[in-house]
């Protein structure tokens, strides 16, 4: 494995850094993907599309075919902050700061994702990326899917939010767990700490995912045993993005604070420190962790060697036992109001 030092094409400071592991087998195909480490700038959306780009660029450049960012890269993931909430009150700078949070996500559909999906074209790489997505006045955490074409495939909404994000975002329903099959491979996405979750990695397994995606939050090195187990469990590889983030890349207190330690951050203090990782089906670590700064952590992908793990273990195949364990996934959309007239027409279209 070479560790590459490239220019920073104007990101932030310091190197960004490539890490290709170049051991394929050449009797089956492989796939080069890089996973981008890089932080969202915060409140500010149009220059995280930017940076975005540029990013991209240069993932391109290494001939990656499949180039995915972190959880919330694009809208942000709001580190630190309470959003002025405690049990039975809101305060009107909380109710600000959700404001401000609100404007910077993205409509799904929307002017951003057509941005989005014409990167991905002009590059001609698979792009998957972290979004905050508006629907009304509603917030997801979601994941979207781009060809290399150009074309959006579909999303993923996180199902489960965990801790203080229940407040500030949606639950995702059974409608958008998908799996793309695509002329690289079979892609999915399980956001952060749903990855804990063994039903839904499960529903994954069970639509054949390959290149597992995991976008994160989580820089903990535990973090790192959950993505080895899953490459296993799943015979899949995992590729896990987070941002690697500083201080100084969310806006200056006291228009954003860091809940109980704001005197302790200077701007360089690292609040989130990465940890983005490559691993292949057999629990190898292809490249990564990294937790040394922003990072375009890339590797060549055997795709043999999913075969050759599941000869071991095929956890909705051979290794299964569906007289004794079953798992059902209720896919359809849960709509909080359904219209009669907008189902009858609905149906009567199908009829013709």
């Amino acid at each position: 494995m070479a560790l590459v030092t490239t220019s920073s094409s104007g990101v932030n400071d310091g190197p960004l850094f490539a890490e290709v592991d170049m051991g394929s087998d050449f009797n089956a195909p492989t796939v080069r993907a890089t996973v981008v480490q890089a932080s969202t700038i915060f409140y500010d959306t149009p220059a995280t599309l930017d940076k975005a780009e540029r990013l991209l660029a240069e993932a391109a450049g290494y001939g990656s075919q499949l180039v995915v960012f972190p959880e919330a890269f694009v809208g942000g993931y709001p580190r630190g902050s309470n959003f002025g909430v405690s049990i039975g009150n809101r305060t009107p700078k909380g109710r600000e700061d959700f404001r401000k949070y609100h404007s910077a996500a993205i409509d799904v559909p929307g002017p951003e994702v057509d941005r989005l999906a014409a990167m991905a074209g002009k590059y001609k790489v698979y792009l998957v990326m972290g979004v905050i997505e508006r629907d009304g006045y509603t917030l997801y955490c979601t994941v979207l899917f781009f060809d290399s074409h150009g074309r959006y495939l579909g999303k993923h909404r996180k199902i489960m939010p965990t801790a203080l994000e229940r407040i500030i975002w949606g639950f995702g329903d059974g409608s958008t767990i998908p799996v793309f099959e695509t002329p690289i491979g079979k892609i999915g996405a399980a956001i952060c700490w749903e990855n804990r979750m063994p039903l839904l990695r499960t529903a994954m397994y069970a639509k054949g995912v390959e290149i597992y995606y995991a976008p994160t939050a989580d820089a903990r090195d535990v973090w790192q045993a959950s993505m080895t187990h899953i490459a296993l469990e799943g015979g899949c590889f995992v590729l896990s993005a987070n941002q690697f983030c500083r201080r100084k890349d969310y806006p200056p207190a006291p228009e954003y604070e860091f809940c109980g330690t704001e005197e302790e951050l200077t701007p360089d203090a690292v609040v989130c420190a990465g940890g983005s990782v490559i691993i292949s089906p057999s629990g190898a670590v292809l490249a990564g962790p990294n937790y040394d700064g922003e990072a375009l952590i890339s590797a060549d992908l055997d795709l043999g060697e999913i075969a050759r793990s599941k000869f071991d273990f095929d956890v909705v195949g051979h290794y299964s036992r569906p007289e004794v364990l079953s798992l059902v996934v209720k896919d359809h959309p849960t709509n909080p109001v359904t219209f009669t007239s907008t189902t009858e027409t609905e149906e009567k279209t199908k009829i013709k």
